[in-house]
């Protein structure tokens, strides 16, 4: 599977149908943008739901909001698109959690005919629209001392990949896994909640097989990592 990113900007995107069977169409999105999909961000409240406006309001910083809002703006203006609807007229949900089946899974629109998945990091958003389950993931290259962080939380195997490495290339091969894991976390829904260790994706220059799921690295700007998991 190969996946071009495209790029949401000022002007309202074309969209096309709702990707289906093992069809995967990605966005990438600058957070700093003042307009997004034809829609202002310093009026942007309107378009959103209680609790986006809400966790918008909880942001205390001008610059962390912008960039909430703009990534959602954008989430909203694609999913209208895919829809048929108004960017204020998608209603977002969550799915049960699998793993305690409360109401805090995955994302999810109304009815389900499209699946979705949304990340951020600094100023760059990612987006995946599918047919099938989907997570994506977006990371900054971590610091040397975050690599010694999370470094024994992962799985066996990736902890000695990491290790073998010379330091100056585990930070940018921390963030391969890192979107990986993250990528599939999203795309199960289940989050952090059974820690790092598993599945193993590995650090390497591609990610290694996981059963009913299917992993690619995405391209990405200079000090990013980005990656896709799609169930299969």
């Amino acid at each position: 599977m190969s996946t071009y990113v495209n790029r949401l900007g000022e002007d309202l995107p074309q969209t096309g149908a709702v990707p289906t069977g093992t069809a995967v169409t990605v966005w990438s999105l600058d957070t700093t943008l003042d307009v997004v999909g034809g829609h202002r961000i310093d009026e942007a409240l309107p378009l959103l739901d209680a609790n986006e406006r809400e966790r918008a309001r909880r942001l205390l910083r001008a610059g962390d909001r912008h960039r909430y809002l703009a990534s959602h703006v954008g989430l909203r203006v694609l999913l209208g698109g895919y829809l048929g609807l108004a960017p204020q007229d998608v209603t977002l949900v969550r799915e049960d959690c699998p793993c305690c089946d409360g109401p805090h899974g995955r994302p999810a629109v109304t009815g389900g005919a499209v699946q979705f998945s949304l990340s951020h990091s600094d100023d760059l958003a990612y987006l995946a629209f599918a047919g099938a389950p989907v997570g994506i993931d977006v990371e900054g290259i971590p610091s040397a001392a975050a690599v010694e962080d999370v470094l024994n939380t992962l799985h066996p195997a990736e902890i000695a990949e990491l290790s073998a490495l010379p330091a100056a290339e585990r930070q940018g091969a921390l963030a391969r896994l890192w979107s990986r894991k993250e990528a599939y976390f999203k795309g199960t829904g289940t989050g952090l909640a059974a820690g790092l260790a598993d599945p193993y994706v590995g650090s390497g220059p591609h990610p290694a097989p996981v059963p009913g799921w299917h992993l690619t690295d995405l391209p990405a700007p200079p000090a990013y990592a980005a990656a896709l998991a799609l169930r299969t």
